[in-house]
C-alpha cells in the first residue's frame, strides 16, 4: 500500500467510452485510456486489507468472487502508484499469460470482491491491468524470451482459444516443442470471431500470437482435427495431447416457426461479420445483412450485447433484446452481500449506442418467446411475459395470461449461451461426458482444459484452465 489515505484522497475513476453516437459509424476499439497519472491514482487507492480478497478466485453463489488467476492486484496496484511500471508488468506477468486480453474483456470479479468496494466504490483493478500490459508491449520490456533449453518433448494443443494460448504458452516456456492447432483460418478461438473489433481489437490478439511464434510455438490453422487430421495420429505424433476446444456448440431454441429463414445462432452472426471487416472492410458482403431490418436478439448475456452492438453499426431499422430474467436491482441486495459478485443492473456499451440511436433501452425483461412467425423467412416473434415463482425450491418462469404480444422481425439472434463442446472430437477419441470433465481423463498422455472441460466461461477462467493443465502435462512428461 503506497498511500494510506489515497482512499480517502481519490475517488473511482476510469477511462471514459467513445461517444455512443460517433463510435457506432466504426469498428474501432471504444475505450479510452487513463493518463499515468490518473492511474497512479488508482494504484494509491488500493488499501492495506490484510487479506486481498481480488486475488482470490474463489466461488460464491455459483460465480467468481476475485481473480481465477490469482493476479498479484495489490502488488501491482503499489507499483504502479510508485511509478514502477515495469516490475509492476513482470508481477502481472507472474500469474496471466494474456493480460492485454483480460484487461479489455474481463468483467473483473477482482472488482466485486475489492475490499474497498464494501464501503466505496472499488478500485479501477481492470483499467490499471490494461495500462500495465499496453506499456510492457509499448516499451519493448516483454522481448521475445525463448527457452534456453528444450526438454526434447512435443505437445500438441487443439485450440487457440485463451486456454490454448495460455496453456501453450506455460508449456513453450518449460522447454517443451508446441504446436496450436486450430481448425478456423486465424487463430484466437472465440477472441478472434466471438468477439467483436470495437470491444477487442483483433491486431491486440495478432500482437501476442506473433510474440509467442517469436519464442518457438508453432501455429497449424484451417485444420480440425478429427476430420482434417485423424485425432487419434496426434497422440501417435506427440508425447502430450491437450484438447482446449472450447464450449461451441450454441444453445437451441426449439419453438414453433425454428425452421424458418433468417434465425441464426449469435456466434455465427458475429464469426461472419468480424471474418468480413477483416478481409475486406465488409465490401464483400460476406456477413449476415442486417441493414434495414428489425432485428430481435434473444438472450441477455455478453454475447446478446455484442450482437445489439454489431447490429447498429450493420445499419438495423430496429433492435430489441430479449431477456427471460427480470430487471436486475440498482444496488446489491440483502441476498448478494460482498464478497459475491454483485448482481445489479448494468448498461452495458451495446444498450448504450442501441439507445443513443433509437432512444430506448433495447432490453425487454421477463420476456420469454413462445413461437416464431412467418412463411418461409422470419416475420416476428410472438413473446409472453413471465414471473419467477418458488416451485419446489426452484425458481421457475410462469406465464403471466393475456401478455402475448408480436415482436416485428426480419433477423434473430439466438444468443442464449452454450452447451458443452461439439462431439466430432470427443467421438472420435471415444470420450465421455464424465472424462471431458477432468484435466487428465485417465487416457495416456491426454489432457482437457478450459470451456471444454468447465463448460461455457469467462476468459480468465480460462486461462486460469491452461495455465493448471500445462502443470498438469508438464508432470506427466517429467
Amino acid at each position: 500500500m503506497g498511500k494510506p489515505l489515497g482512499l480517502l484522497d481519490y475517488e473511482r475513476f476510469v477511462g471514459p467510452d467513445r461517444c455512443a453516437v460517433e463510435r457506432v459509424c466504426d469498428w474501432q476499439e471504444i475505450h479510452r485510456p487513463l493518463t499515468e497519472q490518473q492511474l497512479q491514482e488508482q494504484g494509491a487507492r488500493c488499501m492495506d486489507c490484510g487479506i486481498p480478497f481480488c486475488s482470490t478466485g474463489e466461488l460464491f453463489a455459483g460465480m467468481a468472487s476475485g481473480c481465477p488467476l490469482g493476479n498479484l492486484i495489490p502488488e501491482w496496484n503499489d507499483l504502479v502508484y510508485h511509478g514502477r511500471w515495469q516490475e509492476a508488468a513482470e508481477r502481472l506477468r507472474q500469474t496471466n499469460n494474456l493480460p492485454e486480453i483480460t484487461g479489455r474483456v474481463c468483467p473483473a470479479p477482482c472488482e466485486g470482491s475489492c475490499t474497498l468496494g464494501v464501503v466505496r466504490p472499488a478500485v479501477a483493478i481492470k483499467e490499471l491491468e490494461s495500462a500495465i500490459a499496453e506499456r510492457a508491449f509499448q516499451d519493448d520490456w516483454r522481448r521475445p524470451r525463448p527457452p534456453k533449453m528444450r526438454s526434447g518433448r512435443s505437445v500438441a494443443v487443439v485450440g487457440s482459444g485463451p486456454a490454448g494460448l495460455s496453456c501453450a504458452d506455460e508449456l513453450n516456456q518449460m522447454g517443451h516443442h508446441v504446436t496450436i492447432y486450430e481448425r478456423s483460418d486465424r487463430i484466437g478461438g472465440l477472441l478472434m470471431y466471438g468477439i467483436p473489433n470495437m470491444k477487442l481489437d483483433k491486431e491486440t490478439v495478432n500482437r501476442r500470437v506473433r510474440r509467442m511464434q517469436a519464442e518457438g510455438i508453432c501455429f497449424v490453422t484451417d485444420t480440425e482435427i478429427g476430420v482434417d487430421v485423424p485425432a487419434a495420429d496426434l497422440e501417435t505424433r506427440y508425447d502430450a495431447v491437450v484438447l482446449c476446444c472450447g464450449a461451441t456448440k450454441p444453445r437451441d431454441l426449439q419453438v414453433p416457426g425454428r425452421e424458418l429463414a433468417g434465425i441464426h445462432f449469435a456466434v455465427d452472426f458475429l464469426t461472419a461479420a468480424t471474418r468480413s471487416l477483416l478481409e475486406s472492410e465488409l465490401r464483400d458482403e460476406g456477413f449476415v445483412a442486417a441493414a434495414g431490418k428489425r432485428v430481435v436478439v434473444i438472450g441477455g448475456g455478453d454475447t446478446g450485447t455484442d450482437c445489439t452492438a454489431v447490429s447498429v453499426r450493420l445499419g438495423c431499422e430496429s433492435i430489441t433484446q430479449l431477456e427471460i430474467m427480470p430487471q436486475l436491482p440498482a444496488v446489491r441486495d440483502e441476498a448478494n452481500p460482498w464478497p459475491e459478485w454483485p448482481r445489479v443492473h448494468q448498461v452495458d456499451y451495446g444498450h448504450e449506442e442501441a439507445a443513443a440511436r433509437s432512444g430506448r433501452d433495447p432490453r425487454l425483461y421477463s420476456t420469454m418467446t413462445k413461437r416464431f412467425i412467418g412463411d418461409e423467412y422470419v416475420t416476428g416473434v410472438e413473446t409472453v411475459r413471465v414471473e419467477w415463482v418458488n416451485q419446489g425450491g426452484r425458481r421457475v418462469p410462469e406465464e403471466v395470461p393475456g401478455s402475448c404480444a408480436i415482436l416485428p422481425a426480419d433477423l434473430v439472434l439466438l444468443a442464449m449461451g452454450f452447451v458443452g463442446p461439439e462431439d466430432t472430437l470427443p467421438e472420435a477419441l471415444g470420450l465421455t461426458n464424465d472424462q471431458l470433465r477432468q484435466y487428465s481423463p485417465g487416457r495416456h498422455g491426454l489432457f482437457i482444459a478450459g470451456d471444454m472441460r468447465r463448460g461455457q466461461s469467462l476468459v480468465v477462467w480460462a486461462i486460469a484452465e491452461g495455465r493448471e493443465v500445462a502443470a498438469e502435462c508438464h508432470r506427466f512428461l517429467s
